[in-house]
């Protein structure tokens, strides 16, 4: 069984998600051989040195709960997000996880799929894709985790402020995954199966690409109640919703 999981958005200011999500990976998921997080696992991530930042023991207990589920078997693996696109060599070393470019393609002996956050097809979005190329350059990265580690989490709140600004000031579609875009992206990899989150619109569209049915599956994001699975047991794909 694989299960896959994105948009938790874990930070000190969501506890009840928190607490959802390690009594997830205590429970649920220890019945599953490979858990795939594909982005925005965490609210920010101002750099790996973060794990050890005596002030605040959050993503210490994060990363230990991740360990502990590796340890028990499950295989990990994840992909950035647009919030913790700095999840670094250092933090899968101590959480026994891989991480993923995106896309990454998933061959299985029934199935392919084509896993991505998601964020990259919004291309309506003009302004976001250009802050994604600068903060994707390694050049800028260097430049940024070499500032203070108070420095960074301070710049994170700042973005992470501004861009729930801009979310307000934006239609709807700009938000969303270019109808375009996505076709070309279902044809470059081979009509595959695409699972991705980001938008926080659940769903199952199914796309007719060159005549050529094509499922994508859109994940939901957490919330302090509620969240979401989805499940592939070997023969199908299956939403599940944990509550």
């Amino acid at each position: 069984m694989i299960l896959f999981i994105s948009d938790l958005h874990l930070s000190p200011q969501t506890p009840g998600v928190t607490r959802f999500f390690l009594d997830f990976l205590g429970g649920r998921a220890r019945a599953a051989e490979h858990l795939f997080i594909l982005g925005d696992l965490f609210e920010a991530w101002p750099g790996d040195d973060c794990i050890d930042d005596a002030d605040d023991r959050f993503n210490a207990q994060i990363v230990d709960a991740l360990h502990s589920l590796t340890q028990a078997g499950v295989a990990l693996s994840l992909m950035h997000g647009n919030r913790d696109f700095l999840l670094g060599d250092e933090f899968a070393t101590r959480c026994g996880a891989r991480l993923l470019p995106d896309p990454y393609v998933l061959s299985l002996p029934a199935w392919q799929f084509v896993l991505s956050h998601g964020d990259a097809l919004c291309t309506d979005d003009h302004d976001y894709l250009a802050f994604r190329s600068q903060v994707r350059n390694p050049d800028w990265r260097s430049v940024f985790l070499a500032k203070p580690l108070s420095e960074r989490k301070a710049i994170a709140s700042a973005l992470r402020q501004q861009s729930e600004d801009s979310k307000r000031d934006k239609a709807l579609y700009l938000m969303d995954l270019n109808p375009g875009a996505t076709e070309d992206f279902l044809r470059e990899h081979g009509y595959a199966t695409f699972i991705h989150g980001h938008t926080h619109r659940p769903a199952k569209h199914d796309h007719i690409v060159d005549g050529i049915h094509v499922e994508r599956w859109v994940m939901a994001d957490w919330h302090e109640e509620q969240g979401e699975c989805l499940c592939w047991d070997g023969e199908q794909l299956t939403r599940e919703r944990l509550s």
